[in-house]
C-alpha cells in the first residue's frame, strides 16, 4: 500500500467516525434545549397555576357548600340540582341566551364599516378615528349616556316625537325585554370599534394583487368581497366572535349596573352580574362561586362551538 493510498484510508475512518459521533451530539443538544425549553416554561406554568388553576379549583370546592364568606359547610353536589331547579337561574340564563342574538349583529356591522374604510372613502380617517372612540370609553361612562338616551325623556323618545311617532314613546328601562333591548343595542354600539379594528387588520393583510387580478377578470365589488375578502377573514372573524363573547358574558357588569342594576326584576340580570347579587348582595359565596362555575363551563362550550364552526383549514 503506498503513502497516498493509507493517507485516504485515513480520512475516509476519520469522515466516518465523525459521521457517526453527528448524530449523537445533534440528539444530545436536542435533549440540552428541551431541558432549556422545560426550566424557562416552569416560572409560567407556575404563574398559571397559582393565579389560575388554583382559584378555579376553590370555586369549583366552595361552589358545593355552603359558604357565607367566613365558613364553608359541605353540601356537595346537590348544590347544582338545587340551582338547575331554580326559576331565577333560568331567567337570568335567558338573558344571557337573548344577548347572543346580538354577536352577529356586532360583528356585521363593523364588517361593513370595516369594507367601506378600507375602501378609503371619503374622510376615511376621521371616520376611523370617531368608530374606534367607544373603545377608548369606560363602560361607566357608555353606561350613563346610554341611560339618558334610553330613558322615558331620552334621545330615543326625543326623536321619535320629532318624527311624529309619540305613540311609540316608552320608558325604554322601565320593562324587562326593552330594558334588555337597550342593554344590547348599548353593547353593540360599544364593540363596533374593536370589531372594525380587526376586519380592518384582516383586509390590509390581503394581498392587493389579488384584488386586481379578479378586477382584471371583471369581478365587481360585490363579487370580489364575497368570494375573496370573506375567506380570506375567516381567522378574523374566529377571533372576533370570541372576543365578542367573552365581551358579552364578563364584561358588562359595569354598564348593567349603572343602566339598570339587573332590573326591572331580573329583566337585565346576566350570569355575571348574578354572581354579584349572590355573593354580594346578599352573602350567598357558595351560590356565587356555583353561578361562576356554570359560567365558565358556558363561556368555554360557546366558544369551542364558534371555533368548531368557523373552523380554519390551513
Amino acid at each position: 500500500m503506498t503513502d497516498a493510498e493509507a493517507g485516504r484510508g485515513t480520512l475516509a475512518e476519520g469522515r466516518a467516525r465523525h459521521l457517526t459521533l453527528r448524530p449523537h451530539r445533534a440528539s444530545g443538544l436536542a435533549r440540552a434545549r428541551g431541558r432549556a425549553g422545560v426550566l424557562l416554561t416552569v416560572p409560567a406554568l407556575v404563574i398559571v397555576l397559582v393565579l389560575l388553576v388554583l382559584p378555579i379549583g376553590q370555586a369549583a370546592y366552595y361552589s358545593m357548600t355552603n359558604w357565607d364568606g367566613l365558613t364553608a359547610q359541605w353540601v356537595g353536589p346537590q348544590t347544582y340540582l338545587d340551582l338547575f331547579e331554580s326559576q331565577t337561574f333560568w331567567r337570568v340564563l335567558e338573558n344571557n341566551g337573548l344577548l347572543l342574538l346580538a354577536l352577529p349583529v356586532a360583528v356585521f356591522i363593523p364588517l361593513v364599516i370595516a369594507a367601506m374604510l378600507h375602501e378609503h372613502v371619503w374622510g376615511w380617517k376621521v371616520f376611523r378615528s370617531l368608530i374606534f372612540l367607544p373603545t377608548a370609553i369606560s363602560w361607566v361612562v357608555i353606561g350613563i349616556v346610554a341611560m339618558q338616551v334610553f330613558a322615558a325623556n331620552g334621545s330615543v323618545n326625543g326623536l321619535l316625537g320629532a318624527l311624529g311617532l309619540k305613540s311609540l314613546e316608552i320608558n325604554f328601562l322601565g320593562f324587562e325585554y326593552s330594558a334588555l333591548g337597550a342593554v344590547a343595542a348599548t353593547f353593540i354600539w360599544s364593540m363596533v370599534g374593536t370589531n372594525t379594528i380587526i376586519f380592518l387588520t384582516g383586509m390590509s393583510t390581503i394581498d392587493p394583487a389579488i384584488y386586481e387580478a379578479a378586477r382584471l377578470d371583471g369581478a365587481g365589488r360585490v363579487r370580489t368581497f364575497r368570494h375573496i375578502t370573506l375567506p380570506l377573514l375567516k381567522r378574523y372573524f374566529q377571533f372576533g366572535f370570541v372576543i365578542t363573547t367573552i365581551t358579552a358574558f364578563t364584561a358588562l357588569f359595569s354598564l348593567i349596573f349603572i343602566m339598570t342594576e339587573g332590573g326591572p326584576g331580573y329583566g337585565t340580570t346576566t350570569l355575571e352580574f348574578f354572581v354579584y347579587q349572590q355573593a354580594f348582595a346578599i352573602g350567598a359565596f357558595g351560590t356565587g362561586a356555583m353561578v361562576g362555575i356554570v359560567l365558565l363551563v358556558l363561556i368555554f362550550g360557546v366558544n369551542l362551538l364558534q371555533m368548531r364552526i368557523l373552523r380554519v383549514r390551513d
